[in-house]
């Protein structure tokens, strides 16, 4: 049988969803090992990792019900396709001014994501370091505290480089997904040999 047939394209569909619920799971088990070793202590981070992943799998689970039924997905992959292109283009399109004013807007939202990344990266404040306010950082507590950094310009430097590599898997997993509303197509429109054998005789 050519690879183009009915059951190799429905194999095609199910390995592409098993391998988004694999991904799915394991964004859940990072964000929840993240949480649970005290990496980040902001439930905001691990609760947005967690939908993100959750969405995820509920949509390979319904695209590997689709598959198996032989139903069709294809507009809900066409969507989830759609928004995951636009979200890499963004991360990948963002220049240093837009990257620096996000940075700060996510840094005034959360104070205990203040405090996870001072205690990380051993820095203090975002733009400039008051030494009335307090800071998790170690080197705040050393006397004299003038060896702090600010977290802005630690921050800054992976900042780019986060946007893009995220930006490239995005485009990644996007062109996957385009992949599957392709597969998920031709699925739609091959007739099931079993279901009428005599028809294709």
């Amino acid at each position: 049988m050519v690879c183009g047939g009915f059951v190799c394209t429905k194999n095609s569909l199910c390995a592409l969803n098993i391998l988004y619920v694999l991904v799915s799971l394991l964004l859940v088990g990072v964000a929840a090992w993240g949480k649970w070793f005290g990496l980040v202590s902001s439930i905001r981070v691990v609760a947005v990792v967690i939908g993100v992943g959750i969405f995820l799998f509920l949509v390979a689970f319904v695209g590997l019900c689709g598959a198996l039924r032989h139903h069709q997905y294809v507009i809900i992959l066409f969507v989830v396709f759609v928004v995951q292109l636009s979200v890499s283009c963004a991360c990948l399109a963002l220049n240093k001014d837009q990257q620096n004013h996000l940075l700060e807007v996510g840094w005034n939202k959360s104070e205990s994501t203040q405090r996870d990344v001072e205690k990380t990266l051993n820095c203090c404040g975002f733009s400039y370091v008051s030494y009335n306010a307090s800071c998790a950082a170690s080197c705040f507590n050393h006397m004299p505290p003038l060896s702090c950094n600010t977290c802005a310009a630690i921050i800054e430097t992976y900042a780019g480089e986060v946007l893009r590599f995220v930006g490239g898997i995005g485009l990644f997993f996007s062109f996957t997904e385009m992949l599957g509303v392709w597969l998920a197509h031709r699925y739609r429109n091959i007739k099931d040999p079993r279901s009428n054998p005599g028809a294709f005789l």
